[in-house]
């Protein structure tokens, strides 16, 4: 059986060094990322594409956009 591996695009946030100041919120197309308890960015996978907004967006360059397998 051969199956094939789906690569998909998603944003990461490093949340140690995050400092929740919205940017990437008001540019995701998706609505993919919140602000979780004033703290940090937080992405929610199931809507994220992997555009790449956030990243280019965001003032502290914690957001990356990583290759995740489906």
């Amino acid at each position: 059986m051969n199956q094939t591996m789906r690569v998909k695009r998603k944003a990461r946030v490093e949340t140690s060094v995050c400092v929740a100041c919205g940017c990437c919120v008001k540019v995701c197309p998706m609505g993919a990322l919140s602000i979780s308890d004033g703290i940090y960015a937080k992405v929610d996978d199931s809507a994220c594409v992997g555009c790449g907004k956030c990243a280019k967006e965001c003032p502290a360059s914690v957001i990356s956009i990583e290759e995740v397998t489906a």
